[in-house]
């Protein structure tokens, strides 16, 4: 007798058949592929101006339209705006003296050109040397540098380069400078990897709770000799008022010379950034003086992106940056006693970038956030006297705006956008924000012809049910609000920078456009513990790292949820590249039942294993606990390693010389020893910045579609960026 089924069986296994997941195929990819930026940036015409100064107060611009490259010349005063082949002349000179520079004298590489361009300060065996531009005769300026104590040598550790960090007195006679003790910080070690033996890279690179750091000895050469004069007090730590390093977008941060050369304001930074004090030295004698100090319980900070704080020597008075009221106002000091004059700005506001100050006017000209309605993250522009009066708006539009003002203060290009709405360039007069000319409206027509859409701007509730937090959300080209979507949480969790960042107009942020055309809601919020708010939204989680904000993006999420029915928040994901790394693990680590799949690139795991100056600024200094632990061991993310439930991808470059990959590895040891799964792509020779090559990219969308998709990817698909001349992955840069 044939054997048979049983009827229950088999009407049983139907609805399984039916249940498999389908396959996506190199066809669902390429349509994906084609909202990456290397496919829509190319579609968006007449966008942002980028003027270029003229001596005689006009300015050209480079306009990219629909069919092809025209030059722009503008006249504020005439207040005229015309195609020029005058401008395309220039636009060609420029270039061609671009390549000249690229192709210039080996011997001023790495070097520091004199304000008068006839000299040129460089290092050569750890001393500080000068040439002579026009001759090439070389003159020695200090004598006992030493390996690891050096003159204007610039290494942070997860930063370092050949260049002479100097400033150049205004007349070219004075240099001042540091000598950098890093005799006894610890090295670093990286193996790069090649057929026969590997190559070994050390260098200093101090860690958090080290008890030696980089410490600077300022000085001021006199090239009238020379003469080195070393500044009377004591070292400082490698520290500035802004950024992870004493150089801050590209030059040597806090420190100014007065017009005449004879004094050098300076700011000291203390180790955990919680103590500032200003200091003027005597540039003929080394003699320092303590003009005021400040100190905060949480951090100190300049500004944002930008140092915030000048000095006016023609009044001898001090524009100081401060959030001692909670926002980051401005206030003037007598530059000679020390006192405070005067507040500039108030309110629950925050003053951004200070562009121009005048003191013969007495007028400042500065960026803020905050202080109109809508998205608090739009940068507007404003003015004021330094008396805190005639506080002016000179940007109307809502929206984020972009600045860039003529030499002589009299006129701004406004570039103003939302990620929403294309960008509008408008030529604008300093002292009242009045229209003098419309420069562009950017032309997206051909972009949204793709079925390209603007990401979507939110605004949840934070963990605690009242903080206002903001985002954006990315849904597919081909949405169906029928549908159910799994939820991605791209992720930056601070306190630097947050994960939406600039809220200008781009056609494309990362891949996020393109992951959620594979059919997922993208998610990127501005969690507390992110800048360009409140002292405290920012130090939301100071000392703390591990938060990562983390529970307000859980909030944000589950409020999303609630209201979009198509939001299928059961099925939760994350992913990050950097500190974004190290949250997204820390994120699937401390809430598995939350976050299903993560995906954890070049994260810095534990603190302790990265750089001193970031981990010193946020967490603080380490400090020994009762119980035989210390103050970091909250925020490492290999003491979570036993709650792994879901599926967590990690990734990391092997050569990374920001976060190295000791972090990664501390971490997949616990993975390992408390028998957890997990999936590993170790990158060879790759430095931090890995997380845009076409491998990693088509790597991230493979895991989120089979793991939170339930689907299987297209087998390797290859995606097409164009070529970059030069490019080799082993030697990619870092962010």
């Amino acid at each position: 007798m044939r054997n048979h089924l049983p009827l229950l069986l088999v009407l049983a296994a139907a609805p399984l058949q039916a249940q498999q997941p389908r396959a996506l195929t190199a066809d669902d990819y390429a349509r994906a592929e084609r909202f990456m930026g290397y496919n829509t940036n190319q579609l968006v015409s007449n966008g942002a101006v980028r003027p270029v100064w003229l001596p005689d107060g006009r300015f050209w611009y480079r306009n990219q339209t629909a069919n092809g490259t025209e030059f722009v010349m503008v006249d504020p005063v005439r207040r005229s705006r015309e195609v020029s082949a005058e401008a395309a002349d220039l636009a060609r000179s420029d270039s061609t003296a671009a390549r000249g520079r690229r192709r210039a004298d080996p011997a001023l590489a790495n070097s520091a050109i004199s304000p008068d361009s006839t000299k040129a300060a460089f290092i050569r065996d750890y001393n500080l040397w000068v040439r002579d531009v026009a001759t090439g005769r070389e003159t020695q300026l200090t004598t006992d540098g030493v390996a690891n104590f050096g003159y204007a040598t610039d290494n942070a550790g997860w930063t370092k380069s050949d260049r002479a960090i100097v400033l150049w007195s205004p007349d070219s006679k004075k240099i001042a400078t540091y000598q950098q003790d890093e005799r006894h910080v610890g090295d670093m070690y990286l193996v790069q990897t090649r057929p026969g033996h590997p190559e070994l890279e050390a260098w200093k690179y101090p860690l958090a709770g080290d008890s030696v750091i980089q410490m600077i000895q300022r000085v001021i050469i006199d090239l009238d000799g020379p003469r080195v004069i070393r500044l009377q007090m004591p070292p400082d730590a490698h520290r500035s008022t802004l950024c992870d390093h004493i150089v801050c977008g590209g030059r040597w941060a806090d420190v100014e010379w007065s017009p005449d050369a004879t004094q050098l304001a300076f700011v000291s930074t203390a180790r955990d950034h919680r103590h500032e004090w200003v200091r003027v030295a005597d540039a003929r004698t080394g003699a320092v003086r303590e003009v005021f100090d400040e100190s905060d319980p949480y951090f100190l900070e300049s500004g944002f992106n930008k140092i915030n704080w000048h000095t006016m020597w023609q009044s001898n008075e001090l524009l100081w940056y401060s959030e001692r009221s909670d926002w980051g106002h401005l206030y003037l000091y007598d530059l000679a006693s020390g006192r405070l004059k005067n507040a500039i700005t108030s309110g629950n506001w925050k003053v951004l970038q200070v562009l121009r100050a005048d003191s013969s006017n007495r007028t400042i000209w500065f960026t803020a956030s905050g202080k109109e309605s809508g998205d608090p993250y739009f940068q507007h522009f404003y003015s004021v006297r330094m008396d805190g009066s005639h506080l002016t708006a000179l940007t109307p539009d809502s929206a984020n705006h972009e600045i860039a003002i003529s030499p002589d203060g009299r006129f701004f290009v406004d570039t103003w956008s939302r990620p929403d709405a294309p960008p509008v360039s408008q030529l604008r007069d300093m002292t009242n924000g009045r229209l003098v000319v419309d420069l562009e409206r950017a032309d997206i027509s051909r972009l949204t012809a793709t079925g390209w859409r603007p990401p979507m701007p939110i605004m949840v509730k934070a963990r605690d049910g009242r903080t206002d937090l903001y985002g954006l959300l990315y849904r597919p080209a081909s949405f169906d609000s029928t549908r159910r979507y799994p939820i991605i949480n791209h992720i930056y969790p601070g306190p630097q920078v947050g994960s939406v960042g600039s809220r200008s107009f781009s056609a494309a942020r990362g891949d996020n456009q393109a992951l959620a055309e594979l059919g997922f809601v993208v998610v990127e919020i501005d969690a507390m513990g992110t800048p360009m708010r409140s002292h405290s939204f920012q130090a939301a989680y100071a000392a703390s790292m591990g938060d990562n904000g983390l529970p307000d993006q859980i909030a944000g999420m589950r409020e999303l949820a609630q209201r979009y029915p198509w939001i299928d928040i059961d099925k939760a994901a994350i992913w990050g590249h950097s500190g974004g790394g190290y949250a997204a693990a820390d994120g699937i680590l401390r809430y598995p039942d939350f976050f299903k799949v993560a995906i954890s690139e070049a994260g810095n795991h534990d603190n302790r294993e990265y750089e001193d100056d970031w981990g010193e600024k946020w967490q603080g200094l380490v400090m020994p606990q009762a119980n035989g632990h210390n103050s970091y061991d909250d925020q490492a993310n290999q003491n979570l390693a036993k709650n792994l439930r879901g599926h967590l991808l990690i990734a990391h470059g092997t050569t990374d010389n920001n976060v190295p990959p000791y972090n990664t590895l501390l971490l997949i040891n616990e993975l390992i020893r408390n028998n957890r799964d997990f999936d590993l792509l170790l990158l060879p020779n790759r430095r931090h910045g890995f997380g845009n090559e076409p491998y990693m990219i088509r790597r991230r969308w493979d895991y989120f579609v089979r793991y939170l998709l339930g689907a299987e990817p297209p087998f390797e698909y290859e995606m097409h960026p164009p070529a970059t001349p030069g490019f080799r992955p082993g030697t990619q840069a870092g962010p």
